[in-house]
């Protein structure tokens, strides 16, 4: 049985632990088992949303079939509180040819495995991580990435990405999409996927009218969606919304959905879908359209 051994800090993030942990305990529903260790420096461990964990401060034996995890953290973290004897483990681990996985990649820093390496972490800290280790190779603004057994993500969901990305690995795309299905999980993401979607980037603005607007577009993205129609669900006449739209996102409506339809289209080419057919599946046409703003600067 392969063991996942979680590193825990004081302040860490719930879902970077329960995220994870949840792959590889689901994974066991379909015959890929896995043992979950749970080890830090003390035996209790508070998050930084208040619930106190349990932990061993002694780690087991692993071999390099074995994973090691450190789920990313709040604050920054006081002196001893990632203890020296971790550390340790996660550069043996690795020199051993094991996989080490670190939420937002500073653990990884610390135990010296960023030099020139590529990593990633969460778009609030990519630059604190480049001034703290510059000789590390960042890759702003992506879900997570691989190198040379080494594993970052930004944290948060996008650990759930990255722990489908290693059961795709260890038991192939469709284990790992049995996986996802079983847990809800809308899609399974490439690391190379932008952290903030199309729907969060322009959500950052207070137009109650605009807010509705985006809703049913982004429900209905697929599909044509005409300005006066979207415009009368909003009570407002269609030069007013195109003025709102404007003022409130930085486009107007058709752009907005244009940039979902290319987001969502990316992601099934991604996944090995054809251009052409998932231009379709959103809403163009043909491909031509999509083609174009695929290259549009």
């Amino acid at each position: 049985m392969t063991q996942v051994l979680f590193l825990l800090t004081p302040g860490l993030h719930l879902l970077d632990l329960a995220g994870p942990a949840q792959v590889f305990g689901t994974a066991g529903d379909f015959g890929h088992r896995y043992e979950l260790r749970y080890v830090a420096g003390r035996t209790d461990v508070r998050t930084h949303q208040d619930v106190t964990l349990t932990a061993e401060t002694e780690p087991p034996g692993i071999s390099p079939d074995d994973l090691v995890i450190v789920p990313g953290w709040r604050a920054p973290l006081a002196s001893g509180e990632f203890p020296d004897h971790l550390l340790d483990l996660l550069r043996a681990h690795h020199a051993s040819g094991g996989t080490v996985v670190s939420a937002g990649a500073d653990a990884l820093g610390r135990a010296g495995l960023l030099d020139g390496r590529r990593c990633t972490t969460h778009h609030h800290l990519q630059a604190e991580l480049a001034r703290r280790y510059p000789s590390a190779i960042l890759v702003p603004d992506v879900l997570f990435v691989a190198d040379d057994r080494v594993l970052s993500s930004a944290g948060i969901a996008s650990g759930i990405d990255l722990s489908l990305h290693l059961m795709a690995v260890r038991h192939g795309p469709a284990a790992a999409a049995r996986i996802a299905r079983a847990m809800v999980v809308y899609a399974r993401r490439n690391g190379e996927e932008p952290q903030a979607s199309a729907m969060l980037r322009h959500r950052a603005h207070l137009s109650d009218v605009v807010h509705r607007v985006q809703d049913e577009i982004d429900a209905r993205f697929a599909e044509t969606l005409p300005l006066a129609e979207l415009a009368s669900r909003a009570g407002v006449s269609g030069r007013t919304l195109t003025r709102l739209f404007d003022t409130a996102v930085g486009c107007s409506p058709l752009r907005y959905q244009q940039a979902l339809r290319l987001e969502r289209a990316e992601h099934l080419i991604g996944h090995g879908s054809t251009v052409e057919a998932a231009a379709r599946a959103v809403g163009f046409g043909d491909a031509r359209m999509l083609r174009r703003l695929r290259n549009r600067p």
